[in-house]
C-alpha cells in the first residue's frame, strides 16, 4: 500500500508519463553496462528540475522509499542498479540536461547532472575553452555520474580527477532540501568541504543536480606519439624523462602491453602494431602546448633524443597529422574492446604509486601465472597517475566462463592483496557500486570504515540514499 501511495505521490509531482512502471519501459534503467547486475525497481522516475527531485525524495522519506540516482548508466561497479527486492527506485536525472551558465573569464560552465560529457566538452569547446575529462564513455556518459563516482580518464596526469575539476555543487539531500553550493570559487575556507563528502559518494549521501567545473585555455597545439620500451621500469624512467622536460605540458602518458596491441590487431584488423618489431611495452604520450607546434615538437624531439641516447625508449613514432594522433588514441581506447571481443575476462582498477607500477606488475604477473598457469595478462592504464587496468584473460582455448568460475575469486585474492602490500586501492576510477564493497571492508582499516559509517548516518539516517553501494 505505501508503494502505490508512493507511486502515486510522485505522478502528481512529475507527471504520470515520467514515473515509468511498465517492464518494457523500465528494462533500459535495471541492467548495468557490464550486463553484470540486473535489478528490479518499483518505478525510474524521470525528473526534469531540481526542485522536482527534491520533491521526490521528500516523497521518499514519507513513504519510505529508497532511491537509486542514475545518469548514463554507464558504469562499471553496479554503483546504479537497484536490488533485486522490487522495493526500491531509480530516480533518472538525464532530463535535468541544461548547460545553466558559461562564463569565460572566471574559466567555468556551469551545468545540470544530466548533461552529457562530450556536451560539455563541445561547449567548452565553442566558448574557446577546454573542459579536460576524457574517458571512453563521453559520448553517453553524464556529469552528474562523473562526478558521483569521481571519474578520471586520460587526462589526470595534468588536469586532475573529476574532483579536481569541480568548483561547486548543487545537491538534494536525504531529507529533500536544495543545497545551492554552485560557487565558481578557487579559494572558499568557511568550514567543511560539503562538496567533497559528495563527489566520490555515488548517491549515498545525496543526488548531485548540477555542478559548476573549471575549464582550462585550449592549447595551441597537441603532440602525441608512440614510444616502444622494454618494459614497466623503463616506462617509468620514461616518465620522469618527459616530466622533466615538458613539466606540465604532458596531459597523457599511458601504459599497454604488447599483448593488448595484439588483441586489438587480433579483432580489428585496420588497427596495425604500430612498430616493425615487438616490443614488450608502448607508451602514448601526449604534449598540449599553448605556444606553437612548433615549439611542441622542438621539446618532444629533444626528450626523445635523451630518451634514445640513454637507452630508455627502443624506438619511437610521432603523430604527423590530427588523424593519426586520433589513429593512436584509438589503438588506446579499443584495448577493452577487443578484451570484450575475446572473451569474458576477470577486471581490476586499481592504484598503486607510481614508483611501485613496475614491481606491482613483476609480482603480480609472476603470483597470476603460478595460480592460473596459461593466463593471459592485459596490462594498460594511465601510467602517470598510477591507475591500472590490470585484466586477467582465459587462456587460449579455454571456456572463459569456466576459467571466471574457477579462478575469479583467487585470482582477485591475488590482485588485491598486492595492492594492498603497495598501498593502493582497488578502485582507481570506477567506485565500489556493489561489486567491490566486500574487498573495500576487508582491505579499509576499521577506523576508517567507521567513519565514513559516521558520515552516512549523519547526513542519511534512514539509508535511503543507494543502499547496499560503497559501505554496508
Amino acid at each position: 500500500m505505501t508503494q502505490t501511495a508512493f507511486l502515486a505521490a510522485c505522478r502528481d509531482t512529475i507527471g504520470a508519463a515520467q514515473v515509468l512502471t511498465d517492464a518494457h519501459d523500465t528494462a533500459p534503467y535495471l541492467t548495468d553496462w557490464r550486463r553484470r547486475y540486473t535489478g528490479v525497481a518499483c518505478a525510474v522516475l524521470c525528473p526534469a528540475t531540481p526542485d522536482e527531485v527534491a520533491a521526490l525524495v521528500k516523497l521518499a522519506v514519507e513513504h519510505g522509499i529508497a532511491l537509486v540516482p542514475q545518469g548514463g548508466n554507464t558504469g562499471l561497479a553496479g554503483g546504479a542498479t537497484p536490488d533485486s527486492s522490487g522495493a526500491q527506485a531509480v530516480v533518472s536525472l538525464r532530463r535535468l540536461n541544461r548547460v545553466r551558465d558559461i562564463d569565460p573569464h572566471n574559466n567555468t560552465i556551469t551545468v545540470e547532472a544530466g548533461v552529457v560529457l562530450a556536451e560539455v566538452q563541445k561547449r567548452a569547446e565553442e566558448a574557446g575553452r577546454l573542459f579536460p575529462l576524457s574517458l571512453a564513455a563521453e559520448g553517453s556518459c553524464t556529469i552528474g555520474g562523473n562526478l558521483a563516482t569521481n571519474a578520471g580518464g586520460t587526462g589526470v596526469l595534468r588536469y586532475g580527477n573529476a574532483r579536481e575539476l569541480c568548483l561547486g555543487l548543487e545537491v538534494v539531500t536525504p531529507q529533500g532540501e536544495l543545497w545551492d553550493g554552485l560557487r565558481g570559487l578557487r579559494k572558499d575556507n568557511t568550514g567543511y568541504d560539503l562538496r567533497d563528502l559528495f563527489i566520490g559518494a555515488e548517491g549515498t549521501l545525496g543526488i548531485i543536480t548540477a555542478a559548476v567545473l573549471k575549464l582550462h585555455p585550449q592549447p595551441a597545439a597537441r603532440v602525441t606519439a608512440l614510444a616502444a620500451l622494454a618494459s614497466p621500469h623503463a616506462a617509468l624512467c620514461f616518465l620522469s624523462l618527459a616530466q622533466s622536460a615538458a613539466g606540465p605540458l604532458l596531459t597523457g602518458f599511458e601504459l599497454m602491453s604488447d599483448f593488448c596491441l595484439r588483441l586489438v590487431g587480433r579483432h580489428f584488423e585496420q588497427m596495425r602494431y604500430p612498430f616493425a618489431e615487438p616490443h614488450a611495452q608502448i607508451v602514448l604520450l601526449e604534449l598540449s602546448d599553448s605556444e606553437s607546434e612548433v615549439h611542441a615538437r622542438a621539446l618532444f624531439e629533444r626528450l626523445m633524443e635523451t630518451a634514445l641516447e640513454e637507452g630508455v625508449v627502443q624506438d619511437a613514432v610521432v603523430a604527423e597529422s590530427l588523424a593519426q594522433s586520433r589513429a593512436f588514441w584509438n589503438l588506446r581506447e579499443h584495448v577493452p574492446l577487443a578484451q570484450a571481443e575475446e572473451g569474458l575476462n576477470i577486471k581490476h582498477d586499481i592504484a598503486v604509486p607510481i614508483s611501485r607500477i613496475g614491481h606491482f606488475i613483476e609480482e603480480t604477473d609472476a603470483a597470476v601465472a603460478q595460480a592460473a598457469p596459461g593466463a593471459r595478462i592485459v596490462t594498460f592504464g594511465h601510467l602517470g597517475d598510477g591507475n591500472l587496468h590490470y585484466n586477467v584473460q582465459a587462456p587460449e582455448g579455454v571456456d572463459a566462463q569456466a576459467f571466471l568460475a574457477q579462478y575469479q575469486s583467487p585470482i582477485n585474492h591475488i590482485v588485491y592483496d598486492s595492492v594492498h602490500r603497495h598501498r593502493g586501492s582497488i578502485s582507481a576510477e570506477h567506485g565500489l557500486g556493489q561489486l567491490k564493497i566486500d574487498e573495500a571492508m576487508h582491505y579499509k582499516q576499521d577506523v576508517e570504515v567507521q567513519l565514513m559509517r559516521a558520515v552516512k548516518r549523519a547526513l542519511d539516517p534512514l539509508n535511503l540514499m543507494n543502499p547496499g553501494k560503497v559501505l554496508r
